[in-house]
């Protein structure tokens, strides 16, 4: 039977898998089982269920499964022969994400502690063990599963499922070490979302001997949490003006904004009202009137990326402050061509900026549908809307080819993958194309440009989600 801690803080349980005899490697302060016990009494989970041996990989199976049927809120896993900074455990543990979650190092060198998994566009769309292979794997898992509550009963049904091939010997010689990555196999393979926490600099190790569990403990001190902590709160995958030319100096702002208290949703309404500062000066309609507005745009939009910076360093998002924020976004961007169109004396401009307008939201509503279309599909459980897969398939089918194939290459080569960022123009490029040809030309200038790569876009997208509705 599990031992429970209580602690009445958030709906998030942890299951702590002490099944394997590294749990009781020493450590500073006892053992790895107290390590990891202490570390977790410092985040915001409401209990700790230690599961331990009793029964072999099928009963730690069904162990996870009972939990996950009888709890109220996201369930985490985890082993205790676990030796990870408490800063990556939070990356998930403390992250306000309501959804399913694995921590994840981008380094992709596996070992057995380490089972492979891709990662693309910040989700595990497949993961490995010892049975279970992944072509083209980019990443490795590093031990914790969050289950978000939506999928509790997917990880009770998946745990039971894996629990009785790992008895009839269908899943091979596997052990209760991969309890946990046998459980993230399954929730990527029934096509549930799981999100990709990268670890950065963070170390997460599972360990196996003393030598190995001393030499894991010693490393941890080699890096400084606080500054990973503010590094991972900059977008990874961010486009190319909002990394370089953006995300540079908002860094230097989030600490300062922490201290002061600052609201991320205060940070998105002065984001608006300098956008919309912005949009008076293009009225206005001069050259130093257009610079002005460059200038102004160029800062709102560091602003929309402190904002987000914020949330993820002080971990307070929130679905009005997710909802605002895309809000904001599209706000921001028609008042500005409100602004350009009011400042050109030449006729025409007015059909531009609406055929601008009217281009932007058709991209983004290509981008919302098929979200919106997969959730559904995957909320009434339809085929399409997830992956066929069978936890019996040791190698992985999903290997894409054809537009999809060709996009999962060019990943792989930095120059190509900047480029494809770039092309579908996200937010940061068209407010760079808006503010640079509006300062340097004229809003005609500005609308035909957004015109032009914006269709190009739209093009690109459009041919991307019908590839992948295809597969």
């Amino acid at each position: 039977m599990p031992d429970s801690l209580t602690r009445e803080t958030t709906t998030t349980s942890v299951v702590l898998l002490a099944t394997t005899p590294a749990c009781k490697l020493s450590s500073s302060d006892g053992t790895l089982l107290d390590r990891v016990t202490d570390q977790l009494a410092t985040l915001p989970v409401r209990e700790i269920q230690v599961v331990t041996p009793g029964g072999g990989l099928g009963a730690d199976l069904r162990g996870v499964a009972k939990i996950a049927r009888i709890s109220t809120g996201a369930v985490a896993v985890l082993p205790a022969d676990l030796v990870a900074h408490t800063e990556a455990l939070a990356l998930l543990l403390d992250h306000p994400a309501r959804g399913s979650g694995a921590l994840v190092s981008y380094d992709a060198a596996t070992a057995p502690m380490r089972p492979p998994v891709r990662v693309e566009g910040g989700k595990i769309v497949a993961a490995g063990s010892s049975f279970h292979v992944v072509p083209e794997a980019n990443a490795t898992f590093r031990g914790v599963l969050k289950a978000g509550e939506a999928d509790l009963g997917a990880l009770a049904d998946i745990a039971e499922e894996l629990a009785e091939l790992a008895d009839t010997g269908k899943l091979g010689p596997v052990t209760p070490v991969e309890a946990v990555d046998l459980l993230l196999v399954g929730l990527v393979r029934a096509g549930v979302s799981v999100r990709a926490a990268g670890i950065g600099p963070l170390h997460a190790d599972r360990v196996t001997g003393q030598i190995a569990a001393d030499t894991a403990v010693s490393r941890l001190a080699e890096v400084d949490e606080a500054k990973v902590r503010l590094d991972l709160a900059i977008k990874a995958d961010d486009g190319f003006f909002a990394t370089f030319f953006v995300s540079t100096w908002t860094r230097h702002l989030i600490k300062p904004a922490a201290r002061l208290k600052v609201a991320p949703n205060t940070v998105t309404g002065a984001s608006i009202g300098v956008a919309a500062l912005a949009a008076v000066w293009f009225s206005e309609g001069s050259q130093g009137g257009r610079l002005a507005g460059a200038l102004l745009f160029y800062l709102s939009f560091g602003l929309d990326c402190l904002d987000g910076q914020l949330a993820r360093y002080t971990r307070t998002f929130s679905p009005l402050g997710a909802w605002a924020d895309g809000m904001a976004d599209r706000l921001k961007e028609y008042a500005v061509y409100v602004g350009l169109a009011l400042g050109f004396a030449g006729a025409g401009i007015w059909q531009l900026a609406v055929a601008a307008m009217i281009l932007q939201v058709a991209r983004h509503a290509i981008d919302q549908t098929y979200a919106g279309a997969l959730t559904d599909a995957a909320r009434v459980g339809a085929q399409w809307g997830r992956p066929a897969r069978s936890l019996l398939e040791s190698a992985d089918g999903g290997r894409a080819r054809g537009v999809l194939g060709l996009a999962q290459r060019l990943e792989r080569d930095a120059i190509a993958r900047w480029l494809k960022k770039s092309v579908v123009l996200p937010i940061g490029e068209r407010t760079a194309l808006i503010a640079v040809t509006a300062a340097g030309w004229n809003a005609r200038v500005t609308f035909l440009s957004l015109l032009c790569w914006g269709g190009v876009a739209a093009l690109y997208q459009l041919a991307g989600r019908i590839a992948r509705s295809a597969r």
